[in-house]
């Protein structure tokens, strides 16, 4: 039919970390994206969709590499692909502001693949830095044509989608030969850059002082803390309007099925309904916080830096520094620590970072660690014993990290490359779009996907004699870890989220049937119930150390597919919480 595209093009996207291909591929793009299976494959990989004139082009955006050769995940996938991904075109990203480093890549792709455009990107960045590119004598030395591109500017697009339409209607050009392809890049690069001027000084001397150990690591921290306060505290004032608004909205919906029986109403409102709301309200806000800050740092090119730093602390106990940030990332929510161990490269470290991400104490559990600290340990006792869980959740996934990666990770393979990719001026929009859009609002929809059938679940357990008869079941074992039936009751029956942990135990203290029941109970029921500080002390060291929400354990079957890996993940921490409290309940009396 007339109008419609006619002819499709196949084309994927190769290059280093930090080369801009995400950006070129959003900027191609745009939200056009999903992520899909490579045929034959369970491996993910973000594909997208352009269309100019007639033609309609999917582009596939491959993993960042070094090698192509080298024995880690995404360089085994990256090579997997040009090898039988059946692409019609590649395009080599390089880095224009360091084409020495990206050209290594370029020549093994060159020498593998026969219709190939190299981009040279960050021309903006070159230029920037007086950095001079002769792109004609650039493409006869590679015999493949070559484009310049600014890709967060939205320079040179058209004149690639030509480019690459030129590739794929003419002849296979030969594969090529370099039997050296780093002096081969050492060559071509001299013969094709040049300087104009001295490089920006501001920005060396803005290096020096963040990757420094006297002033990068008070500024790294300093940084760590206002991110983590916002997420935390700053994160209270929108989740309680959003508690409103949805006990607003329990009201009209109770209203609204008025005339339905009550098992009915009690299952989609106070179960389903009522339950879905406190997860959301509790657990969208910190993430709102958090993505576009942490997005941030990434964009301007911080993150590396941070590792760096971190680096030196986490590799005595097994890991490297990028599990420093997925530990702060986890800080705001354990799921989104675990997608964000993807930024660690080795495969040892990084399944070490996931298996024990959730040992940090997540948005949903300082509630009950902030409700107990204050009740029991008032006045400057109740901040300190908080910050005190933080640290010692931090010193527990190192100590365990540390034990994964000397014994049963011992033998795994172990890749780890630092880069210190130059500052860019971070681009608010797709800050935005990669920070809500793509992480927020992704995670939230895992978390209802659990919450929502779980809601039904507890209601039906709270409004007949199953949740009594759990609480007499669970209280021996209870008992000997230092609480009881009821609190030990309330971690299980809060697998969806945290943060239900407390109003789940006021419901098994005064038997309501719903949490909007038990809404604004708290310390006072607690204290009737027998509870001591010894009890609450037990209780805020299993709040740290148990069970990952479901969403989290969803998340690490995603992240590993692997059944018994996102076990591990859930009874790693739960041993560790589990010995805590027999050891508290032993020392306390």
């Amino acid at each position: 039919m007339r109008g419609k595209p006619v002819r499709m093009r196949r084309v994927a996207l190769a290059g280093n970390p930090n080369v801009g291909k995400s950006t070129l591929f959003n900027a191609l793009t745009g939200l056009r994206q999903h992520t899909g299976n490579w045929p034959g494959k369970t491996v993910g990989l973000a594909q997208g969709r352009a269309r100019r004139g007639r033609t309609e082009y999917l582009f596939t955006d491959l993993p960042g590499t070094y090698t192509l050769d080298g024995a880690s995940e995404d360089e085994r996938i990256a090579g997997e692909f040009l090898k039988d991904g059946d692409s019609d075109c590649v395009v080599a990203v390089c880095d224009a502001s360091c084409l020495e480093r990206s050209l290594i890549l370029t020549l093994q792709v060159l020498s593998r693949c026969r219709r190939v455009v190299v981009c040279v990107n960050l021309m903006d960045e070159a230029e920037r830095q007086g950095l001079r590119l002769d792109l004609k004598a650039l493409e006869a030395a590679l015999g493949a044509p070559v484009v310049a591109t600014s890709a967060n500017r939205g320079r040179g697009l058209e004149a690639l989608l030509t480019q690459i339409d030129r590739v794929c209607d003419g002849p296979e050009r030969p594969l090529g030969r370099w039997e050296d392809p780093v002096a081969a890049a050492e060559a071509v690069c001299a013969a094709c850059q040049s300087r104009d001027s001295a490089p920006e000084g501001w920005r060396l001397a803005l290096d020096r002082v963040l990757v420094s150990r006297r002033h990068g690591v008070p500024i790294l921290l300093a940084l760590l803390f206002v991110i983590v306060w916002l997420t935390v505290w700053g994160a209270n004032y929108p989740s309680e309007l959003l508690g409103r608004l949805f006990d607003w909205g329990y009201d009209r919906l109770t209203g609204l099925l008025a005339w339905a029986p009550w098992w009915l109403r009690g299952v989609l409102v106070d179960g389903l309904y009522a339950t879905s709301a406190r997860v959301i309200s509790v657990m969208l806000p910190p993430m709102a916080i958090f993505f576009p800050l942490f997005t941030v740092l990434e964009d301007v090119g911080y993150l590396p830096r941070m590792a760096f730093l971190l680096d030196g602390c986490m590799a005595k106990c097994g890991g490297c520094g990028k599990q420093a940030l997925t530990l702060a990332m986890g800080l705001g929510c354990n799921a989104v620590g675990v997608t964000g161990c993807r930024i660690i490269d080795s495969p040892r470290e990084r399944l070490a970072a996931i298996l024990t991400n959730a040992m940090v104490p997540c948005n949903g559990r300082f509630p009950t660690l902030i409700l107990l600290g204050s009740l029991f340990f008032p006045g400057l006792g109740a901040p300190v014993l908080v910050a005190g869980c933080v640290m010692l959740g931090v010193l527990g996934a190192m100590a365990v990290s540390g034990a994964l990666t000397g014994t049963v990770l011992k033998n795994q393979e172990s890749t780890f490359i630092m880069e210190l990719p130059p500052f860019r001026r971070p681009r608010i929009g797709q800050i935005l779009i990669r920070s809500l859009l793509d992480r927020t609002l992704f995670v939230a929809g895992r978390a209802l996907t659990v919450a929502a059938p779980a809601g039904v679940v507890l209601w039906i357990l709270a409004n007949t004699r199953l949740l009594s008869l759990a609480v007499g079941l669970l209280d021996p074992l209870g008992r000997f870890l230092g609480m009881d039936g009821a609190i030990l009751l309330a971690f299980c029956l809060a697998l969806p989220a945290n943060e239900l942990t407390v109003p789940v135990l006021l419901m098994a203290l005064t038997g309501g049937g719903s949490l909007q029941s038990v809404a604004g109970l708290g310390g006072e029921l607690l204290l009737s119930a027998g509870w001591t500080w010894q009890t609450a002390l037990c209780v805020m060291v299993f709040t740290l150390f148990h069970w990952p929400c479901s969403t989290t354990l969803m998340t690490v079957y995603q992240e590993t597919r692997s059944i018994g890996k996102t076990a591990a993940a859930f009874f790693l921490p739960t041993a560790v919480g589990g010995i805590l409290c027999i050891m508290l309940r032993l020392l306390l009396g």
